[in-house]
């Protein structure tokens, strides 16, 4: 026959039928839909990955058999089976090719074998105690003959809790290159796809012969059968799958092989850099190998098949990699033959942080040259720098995707421009002396002085929603602090990104480290950059609380320097002065509404109730169009009140706020703690006491008396510029400048010294004396 089909049958007729049917009925909301693709032609970039609708996932032996290599990974497999389930439950048709009858046939034998030789022994010798049993080398055809029937009822007990049903295909060489039987094979595997039956096909090692030495891939229409790794390549070209998803025991396709120094993990594939790649040995168990399954992901990508190679093992990423290769996520190597014009965004990473370690061995003034160029072009190319904002306007305007507050921050307009470069050109001149500032000096002992310095924190990724005010700002933050930097932006400030990208670049060249300061122009999702650990030193998101989170849960090993939502509080005592209420509450939820300086929550001294100055407070907020909610004790008091607010931790962002009543000022204090976010909260008052305990009480990072909330800005600090504002506990808090941009290194001065030498028998004491810091950098 072409091909060894049986459908799944250890389980009763009325369950199989019942099982099918259940696969048959997908409700509505689970299926997906596909758009039809013309085959012959791979996806180009991961996100399109999406799209696949036809999929063959491909189980190497490692990660299926045991690390002893005798039995199953039943955990691994568990989860490979639920991750197929749910694609195809979406909707998709999934293929499973595997390894693994040896290994359980091998265990089954063995079992076998050694039953029956303590048996024979025991009635042999007459004695309880047996001798050392050895068991004989297995046949890798008789353990592939005796697993095959066990290792399907296992797939099909597994893909039965899913009510999917399964067949089994077992195939040879013979059944792809005699074309009737290879006709067949292709009508059954369409048929059984058209059944929403997931085939599990497999060679039929209790029959196949040895691979044939040097019998490589050959052309498109021809390939050897002499592994699953070509096996998977030639079905996935033979059914026109989408994608062919390749698990084995290594994250993916290194440069060189996996655990040598200098190993890089290949991110994207291409054909024709495969004179690049230095191979190891073969994984543990199995015939292939990585350059096995490189060329068979060559061959199937050249047939119009997008592949990516994966781990199947790590126990960290087992029960989500099939899916989130699915989802277009950065996970092992995908094969493309599509090259992108511009570098790779490790390579970009790269570039940049050689051009960072330039950028701070300059002199300061040479730094300070670079941020005064910087702020020149921004008044210089202000046409052309607004006409890109407009086209970013009129898209984010037209498509409406976009709600108001943020395109509020996308705008910029001449008075932005000339704002953002007097904020450089004082940036310039402050920071004269960061890098390499000497700290402290410390006489340790006699000839041993040690020194902490300044120095920077390596490579920073910015990542920011809307505002492309904010690239020229964390730019000259960065060149101030001698520190590399990768931005990325979102897609609709691309237009004007670019153009302040391109300035920064040209302000740069001045000193020759241009590729200091990178813009992330690629498909690379946040999630993938957050996982950068290894070149990436601190991310900083700027934007809304929801992406702070994201990035947060999504960084891998990176520390991240950003604010939860900008709940700030504006508490009006009892004892406050009417004009600075009206000043203070109208300039903190006016000025500038999208900010996260902006003020959330107006909070009230009940005193102040049905009072002029309550009157007058709420007459400039209704003349100002601001859209009030009522908290839970202001509504108590009122007989027609304001919507009553859902959440008295909103940022609104927008022309609205909530109106809350306190008690007192420590009530005010209270409140602030349990709603607040740490960001920035004010007190209106004109009793000293009592502004000071609240300055005192308030845990923020800025606490402000009978001032604006608005003033919480690393410009309006004297720090020329900022990268955002913090309300972590740790290294920087508040508006972080140039400061908050760097860290420090000891550096010890000695003669031949040793530790011994300070010993209870050594001839030195320690004096830890303090040296007077000298004026001007480290040296």
């Amino acid at each position: 026959m072409f091909a060894r089909l049986a459908l799944s049958s250890r389980l009763p007729s009325k369950i199989r039928l019942t099982n099918v049917c259940l696969t048959s009925s997908r409700t509505f909301s689970q299926t997906k839909f596909f758009l039809p693709r013309p085959h012959g032609k791979s996806f180009a970039h991961r996100s399109e990955l999406k799209q696949a609708k036809r999929i063959v996932v491909k189980l190497g032996s490692a990660v299926v058999t045991r690390g002893d290599e005798c039995g199953l990974a039943l955990g691994r497999l568990a989860s490979i089976v639920e991750q197929v389930a749910v694609l195809q439950n979406q909707g998709r048709e999934m293929m499973i090719v595997t390894s693994g009858a040896v290994a359980f046939g091998k265990q089954r034998l063995r079992h076998e074998i050694l039953l029956s030789q303590s048996v024979r022994q025991a009635l042999h010798s007459g004695q309880n105690q047996l001798k050392d049993i050895s068991v004989p080398v297995l046949e890798a055809r008789a353990c592939a003959a005796a697993g095959q029937s066990g290792l399907m009822a296992l797939y099909e007990a597994m893909f039965t809790q899913y009510s999917i049903c399964t067949a089994q295909i077992l195939v040879t060489n013979l059944d792809f290159h005699d074309e009737q039987k290879r006709r067949n094979l292709n009508s059954t595997l369409h048929e059984l796809l058209r059944m929403n039956i997931v085939p599990i096909i497999n060679t039929n090692d209790a029959v196949v012969p040895p691979p044939v030495p040097n019998s490589d891939l050959q052309g498109v229409n021809v390939i050897s059968i002499k592994d699953n790794d070509s096996l998977a390549a030639r079905l996935a070209v033979e059914m026109k799958a989408d994608l062919l998803i390749a698990l084995s025991d290594v994250q993916g396709l290194y440069d060189s092989p996996p655990g040598t120094d200098d190993a890089k993990l290949i991110d994207i594939f291409y054909p024709g850099d495969q004179q690049s790649i230095t191979y190891g040995t073969k994984s543990r168990v199995g015939i292939g190998g990585m350059e096995a399954k490189v060329k068979a992901a060559l061959w199937a990508l050249q047939g119009g098949t997008s592949v990516v190679i994966a781990n199947g093992t790590d126990p960290k990423v087992t029960g989500h990699v099939i899916t989130d290769i699915v989802d277009g996520k950065k996970v092992g190597t995908f094969f493309s033959e599509v090259k992108p014009a511009g570098p790779t965004i490790e390579q970009q990473t790269e570039m940049a942080r050689h051009a960072g370690r330039a950028l701070a061995s300059l002199l300061p003034e040479q730094r300070g040259e670079i941020i005064c160029c910087l702020a020149e072009l921004l008044t210089e190319k202000k046409d052309e720098i607004l006409c890109a904002n407009r086209k970013d306007m009129e898209l984010a305007t037209a498509t409406g995707r976009l709600p108001q507050p943020l395109i509020n921050r996308l705008s910029l307009s001449t008075a932005k421009l000339n704002s953002l470069a007097i904020g450089l050109r004082q940036l310039a001149v402050s920071s004269g002396n960061s890098v390499g500032r000497v700290l402290r000096r410390t006489r340790v002992a006699n000839n041993l002085e040690l020194e902490q310095i300044t120095v920077p924190i390596g490579v920073l990724l910015v990542i920011f929603e809307s505002r492309p005010d904010c690239l020229p700002q964390v730019a000259a933050l960065a060149i101030a602090s001698g520190n590399a930097l990768l931005l990325k932006g979102g897609k609709e400030a691309s237009n004007t990104n670019k153009i302040l990208h391109q300035l920064a670049q040209e302000a740069l060249s001045v000193h020759g480290v241009a590729d200091a300061i990178q813009l992330v122009s690629t498909r690379e999702e946040v999630e993938d950059l957050c996982k950068l650990d290894k070149m990436v030193d601190l991310i900083i998101p700027r934007g809304s609380s929801q992406l702070v989170r994201d990035i947060e849960r999504a960084s891998k090993g990176i520390p991240v320097l950003g604010h939860s939502e900008g709940v700030c509080h504006v508490y009006v005592d009892s004892e406050a002065s009417i004009d600075k209420v009206i000043d203070v509450v109208r300039d903190s939820k006016c000025d500038y509404p999208a900010a996260c300086n902006a003020m959330e929550t107006l909070l009230i001294h009940r005193d102040l109730l049905r009072t002029p100055t309550f009157d007058q407070i709420i007459d400039m907020l209704r003349t100002e169009e601001v859209k009030i909610h009522a908290g839970p004790r202001f509504a108590s008091y009122l007989t027609f009140s304001p919507s009553e607010v859902k959440s008295l931790r909103t940022e609104y962002g927008d022309l609205e706020c909530c109106i809350e009543v306190v008690d007192s000022m420590q009530d005010a204090v209270d409140h602030i703690h349990k709603y607040g976010s740490s960001h920035t909260d004010v007190i209106v008052t004109e009793n000293e006491n009592t502004a000071e305990q609240f300055l005192q009480q308030v845990d923020s990072a800025c606490v402000f008396w009978n001032a604006s909330s608005r003033f919480a800005d690393g410009y309006r600090f004297g720090l020329g510029a900022e990268v955002g504002i913090s309300t972590a506990r740790i290294h920087a808090r508040g508006p972080v400048g140039l400061e908050g941009l760097l860290t420090t290194k000891w550096v010890l001065r000695g003669e031949g010294h040793t530790v011994a030498d300070f010993s209870e028998q050594g001839s030195m004491k320690y004096l830890h004396e303090n040296i007077p810091v000298p004026q001007g950098t480290f040296n």
